[in-house]
């Protein structure tokens, strides 16, 4: 279990990456999760660095930009945000909103309709409001993604909506295995401007994770620098 966590944002990213290449004995880029395995002598994890979307890499670490473009997505039943990072700047921001809750329960209609099956006509509302509030979400990406070359699209949203978001009549500008596509890796409680720059502002600096067993060696390499 990866309980421990030390921030690395005092170390320079060219130093960073020097220090995984000639200081642990083996690593793994995953692009998907952008994030670089750290591996003891026997090929067991003992923690892992998880980087800023900023930072772009090659298979065997060499930096290849610092100012990568990434487009951030938060969505939640009846609230989205959307986010556009050149580097670390903040180009562009909008947000969304839809009328897809039951008043007196409290859930989205969506969940409704998947425990009760019924569609009276304040159903049909909420699903009508669903349905232009994804195509509208799709219509701001795609927008976005023909004004500039994304690297990196990074999503964070309930498996709940996922169907609505990638089975929109306006499609999602790439596909849900694109290795482009970036899993948001925390929980943001609600999808508005303000949660979805807080969590980007923490994915900017780079984490270590480790395990509390590989506390000294890790320590050794990247706590005193």
């Amino acid at each position: 279990m990866l309980d421990q966590q030390f921030s690395l944002q005092h170390i320079e990213i060219e130093e960073l990456l020097e220090l995984v290449q000639e200081e642990t004995p083996s690593f793994d880029y995953q692009h998907k999760k952008h994030l670089i395995s750290l591996l003891n002598d026997e090929g067991d994890e003992m923690g892992y660095i998880r980087l800023p979307l900023h930072f772009q890499l090659d298979e065997q670490l060499n930096l290849v930009y610092e100012d990568a473009n990434a487009l951030y997505l938060s969505i939640e039943s009846g609230n989205a945000a959307i986010c556009m990072m050149e580097g670390k700047e903040n180009v562009y921001h909008t947000t969304f909103s839809a009328y897809m809750t039951r008043k007196k329960q409290g859930f989205s209609q969506i969940k409704y309709l998947n425990k009760k099956g019924k569609s009276r006509a304040g159903s049909r509302i909420r699903l009508s409001e669903t349905v232009t509030f994804f195509e509208n979400i799709n219509t701001t990406m795609n927008e976005l993604c023909e004004e500039f070359l994304i690297d990196r699209i990074a999503l964070d949203c309930s498996k709940t909506l996922l169907p609505y978001l990638f089975q929109s009549k306006v499609e999602f500008p790439i596909e849900k295995d694109d290795l482009k596509l970036y899993k948001i890796p925390m929980h943001i409680a609600q999808s508005n401007y303000t949660n979805l720059i807080a969590a980007i502002e923490k994915l900017q600096k780079p984490l270590l994770l480790y395990n509390e067993a590989f506390k000294v060696e890790l320590e050794s390499v990247f706590m005193g620098h």
